[in-house]
């Protein structure tokens, strides 16, 4: 099949260049189109030569003239104008791109991380939203082996995140004070950000990964970041918070670990407990890898959405 898709692939790490080669190794022709460097003409041409089109939308990219460029694929109806993003827009500031951004005037099918913007979506606008949680890619779901550098408790990601999402440096700063030495902070305000293979590395080296995911009100259900799969695939062994419906993915106690938000000290009584038992810790771990593995990679996310598109 001939896949148009506009998007950020000036990075190799980009969701965009992993589900790209994910495409292209399920068989599939993929023509990669740079997001504000691509002429309408370009996009408007690809339109015409392939059987879907993939949008995913960096925020605050602007392509000059992008209605323009799907207006005859938008009249003719002829292919779907899909996009699969990771990334949570309702109750953010970057919601209000979703009344003036060309975007959503484009759109077909939305497959969404977070199920209550489908069900919005669905209800609201003409678009199709479907929930499809995020995943790992393929290439970079292996465990590396241990080195010599090993250490008990890590945080990969940045302390400054989202401002609707205060939860974040307090984590970090609470692993700080308590693990002080044995913690590592891997991000743009900690040790430096982690690609490829040296991320594999940092979750083999690391004893305890403490996760976080952005969720509003501690209630937000039915939406988790992608460093659960990224975590897990890359073979760390993970401490995440609960939160509704993500007991759908993974089993707790059994391939991850969840504690409840804002209570340090259950959190801290899990991870002491864990690096103390690495025996039970290492069990964990690979089930949780096998998990994400055998059923959270970027492949079976484009099988999945090709399957409901009714796509081969």
């Amino acid at each position: 099949m001939r896949i148009g898709f506009l998007g950020n692939f000036l990075v190799p790490y980009s969701t965009e260049t992993h589900c790209a080669k994910t495409l292209g190794a399920m068989g599939h022709r993929v023509q990669c189109l740079q997001e504000t460097v691509a002429t309408a003409g370009q996009i408007a041409k690809a339109t015409q030569e392939c059987d879907l089109f993939i949008w995913t939308h960096t925020h605050g990219w602007h392509t000059p003239d992008i209605e323009v460029a799907f207006a005859n694929a938008i009249a003719r109806g002829r292919i779907p104008i899909i996009t699969y993003h990771l990334d949570l827009w309702h109750g953010l500031g970057r919601e209000r791109d979703m009344h003036t951004d060309p975007y959503w005037k484009v759109l077909t099918d939305f497959f969404t991380v977070d199920a209550r913007m489908a069900d919005w979506l669905n209800a609201n606008t003409k678009i199709k939203g479907h929930y499809l949680p995020a995943g790992v890619f393929d290439q970079e779901c292996y465990m590396a082996p241990p080195d010599n550098d090993r250490f008990d408790v890590c945080f990969v990601g940045s302390r400054r995140y989202h401002p609707e999402w205060p939860y974040r440096p307090k984590l970090i700063d609470w692993l700080e004070n308590t693990y002080k030495g044995r913690f590592r902070l891997y991000g743009q305000d900690g040790l430096g950000v982690r690609r490829g293979e040296a991320l594999n590395q940092i979750y083999a080296n690391s004893r305890v990964v403490v996760g976080d995911t952005l969720c509003l009100g501690y209630t937000y259900p039915d939406y988790w970041s992608d460093r659960i799969y990224e975590t897990t695939g890359r073979g760390g062994f993970l401490i995440h918070p609960r939160i509704e419906g993500i007991n759908t993915q993974f089993v707790d106690g059994e391939e991850v670990v969840f504690y409840d938000y804002d209570n340090f000290p259950q959190l801290k009584s899990l991870i002491d407990y864990y690096l103390a038992n690495p025996e039970e810790r290492e069990a964990i771990r690979k089930a949780g890898h096998e998990r994400t593995k055998n059923e959270h990679t970027y492949k079976h996310r484009w099988t999945t959405i090709l399957n409901t598109l009714g796509l081969k």
